[in-house]
């Protein structure tokens, strides 16, 4: 994994600066070298900060073709590329480098932009390609590696972090849309800056001097309820889920450093510990974070599985005053706020991974994405696949399912109020729950924001924003409601928060690289064929993955329910640092100073926090839009951010 920059001017040469400003921005995600590259008229300009995973010796970047007329920068990784490579050898392809990044620059001379759909990895590209003149910016399938792009004064500027494209001069500003919006129900190529945009998930960005344009080349793909493939037996489905998933794994291992697992006592991570253990040569390190309190403390369940598994198992103890030391340095590398202080924890995680030698590990991001996973899902189960349901006992299980997810009240579950408007419910007959939920913390969110700021977006339908951006004839009318709800989380909170806030920009705040087997899209295209009574059965999520791997995980993980990686909230604990933290940066000048939100509400909301009567759920709501507070005051102060 590394950091990559690049600027294509319309008019004026680059100063050679402007690319080694971006590369100097992105050096945590490449400490182990810089290089770059100018063509000769000074109108394109690449960079590239190196983390050496594959090929250490020679894998420097930019790497030109054999006649120098193609120049690449690549981050992330492409997998299965020996056996591309000797097929571009076997057409009369010379590779300057051993690394997996040159492929996509033989690929392309080939077969163009099509090329994409050879790639099987995590990566973000750029090319440039002199013979045509055109630039070539491309995304994996899922997002997890990101990608950014702005057009400013007669350039185009592209970077791995929007802090690379400030740097290199684009205007830090906030996108009072996506502000408003609460930055996660937005489409995939918004951000929370202004004419600061993503290359979306699965797609690629075509640029001339004269123009640029996204195009689409791979999307999430349920088929309609009414065209079901063959039926298949229980026993096909599990066994092939298994063998996609066992290779997605298997195929990850492949590296020149040693590799890891982060493993927390959810199914997700055992299970990828569980099918490394047997592919890795020796046992495999397994990193745990730990935390005060039964409810958020699941070390037992995964020191558990690591003797299961034959692992070396390191746990990271995490304590609130930890959080509180490291959350201003976490928030600035995410880029978006957090909700919850478990995106500190990962970068704490991602730290300690470093600091003991290793730099990639293997995580179970993305498993809840495509096997329905989260409480919301089980409710839109139970809420719209209601065939042969008694209503009684479908009222006993959402009560049950509120109660057994007091920890993320508000979060995965609707709690209270929301607008979801009118658009989402005539266009697919329902509103998904995580959408109800969301819609819930945002208009909380909104509670904290000024009048003014307020006033001009009053009448915005957030949701019909973003089905507006969305193929809804073609890819959501028709389908279930659990897998219009999956689509929905894949186009919004998978890449704007899971895959950043708690995997890529964590990860490589410390110069760490994340591979996740779920996100593979063998992984994925294999799942979206599958029926929904296999991912959800009665209450028990993904239940094709529990029988998939039930032989390398223990009995406790297979039974047990999910649980949602959370961290205590701050306000759980007026004694600790990250609560005082909170207290006094909210009340403080630079929360004054960002201009959508309002400090008497927010002074308001902390004095609330001493209310002797207020429940465990109430505090647990109430912290998440502080939370959001306090990530949009230290982003705005660290990353110099104005209206």
């Amino acid at each position: 994994m590394c950091g990559i920059a690049a600027v294509l001017s319309r008019h004026a040469p680059i100063d050679p600066e402007t690319v080694r400003a971006a590369t100097a921005a992105l050096h945590h995600r490449g400490p182990d070298g810089r290089g770059h590259w100018r063509s000769d008229d000074g109108l394109v300009a690449l960079g590239h900060a190196r983390l050496s995973i594959i090929d250490l010796a020679t894998g420097d970047q930019p790497i030109s073709n054999e006649d120098g007329t193609i120049q690449v920068v690549v981050n992330g990784e492409f997998y299965d590329f020996e056996r591309i490579r000797a097929q571009l050898e076997e057409r009369g392809h010379r590779f300057r480098t051993k690394s997996d990044s040159e492929i996509v620059l033989h690929l392309y001379e080939d077969y163009g932009p099509e090329c994409l759909h050879r790639l099987r990895g995590e990566y973000a590209f750029v090319i440039w390609d002199g013979r045509n003149h055109r630039l070539i910016a491309g995304r994996d399938r899922f997002g997890v590696k990101p990608l950014f792009y702005a057009q400013h004064d007669g350039a185009l500027y592209l970077g791995s972090e929007a802090k690379a494209l400030f740097a290199m001069g684009v205007p830090a500003r906030w996108s009072h849309d996506a502000v408003y919006a609460g930055g996660f129900i937005i489409p995939g190529e918004r951000t929370l800056f202004r004419g600061v945009n993503a290359v979306p998930p699965g797609h690629y960005l075509r640029a001339t001097r004269e123009s640029h344009r996204l195009h689409q080349y791979w999307d999430v793909a349920y088929p309609r309820d009414d065209r079901a493939g063959p039926p298949r037996s229980e026993e096909e489905y599990v066994e092939g889920f298994r063998e996609v998933l066992e290779d997605a794994v298997k195929t990850r291992l492949r590296a020149d450093v040693p590799v890891g697992c982060y493993l927390s006592g959810g199914i997700d991570s055992c299970a990828v510990l569980g099918l490394a253990s047997l592919h890795h040569d020796g046992p495999v390190r397994a990193y745990t974070l730990t935390f005060d309190g039964p409810q958020y403390d699941e070390s037992v369940i995964a020191e558990e599985m690591a003797r299961r598994a034959g692992a070396t198992y390191q746990p990271i103890p995490m304590r609130q005053e930890d959080l509180a030391n490291h959350f201003r340095a976490a928030v600035i590398q995410s880029e978006i706020p957090f909700i919850n202080g478990h995106t500190v924890a990962k970068f704490m995680l991602s730290r300690a991974v470093r600091e003991s030698g290793y730099k990639v590990v293997l995580t179970g991001e993305g498993s809840d994405e495509i096997l329905a996973g989260y409480p919301h899902f089980r409710r839109d189960m139970l809420l719209h696949h209601t065939v042969g349901q008694d209503p009684d006992e479908t009222e006993r299980l959402l009560a049950k399912l509120v109660e057994d997810n007091q920890v993320s009240r508000g979060l995965l579950l609707p709690e209270g109020d929301s607008d979801t408007g009118d658009v989402c419910r005539t266009l697919l007959g329902y509103v998904p729950s995580w959408l109800e939920a969301m819609t819930g913390t945002g208009a909380r969110m909104r509670g904290l924001m000024r009048d003014d700021f307020l006033e001009p977006h009053r009448r915005t339908d957030v949701i019909a924003t973003l089905l507006s951006s969305l193929d809804v004839r073609g890819r959501l009318q028709g389908r279930n409601a659990v897998h219009g709800a999956l689509y929905l989380w894949a186009k919004t909170a998978l890449p704007h928060y899971i895959l950043s806030n708690l995997g890529d920009r964590m990860e490589m705040a410390h110069s760490v690289e994340g591979r996740v087997p779920f996100m593979d899209h063998n992984v994925a295209e294999y799942l979206h064929q599958v029926p929904v009574s296999m991912k959800i059965r009665g209450m028990t999520e993904k239940y094709i993955l529990r029988e998939a791997v039930k032989d390398v995980i223990t009995d406790t993980v297979y039974e047990r329910q999910k649980h949602p990686f959370l961290s205590p909230p701050a306000t759980l604990h007026p004694e600790e640092p990250l609560h005082a933290l909170m207290q006094d940066t909210l009340r403080g000048s630079a929360a004054a100073s960002v201009p959508f939100l309002d400090q008497k509400k927010l002074v308001a909301a902390l004095d609330g926090l001493r209310d002797p009567d207020a429940d465990f759920g109430h505090q647990v709501i109430t912290d998440q839009v502080l939370t959001l507070a306090l990530s949009f005051v230290f982003m705005q102060e660290a990353l110099g951010i104005t209206a």
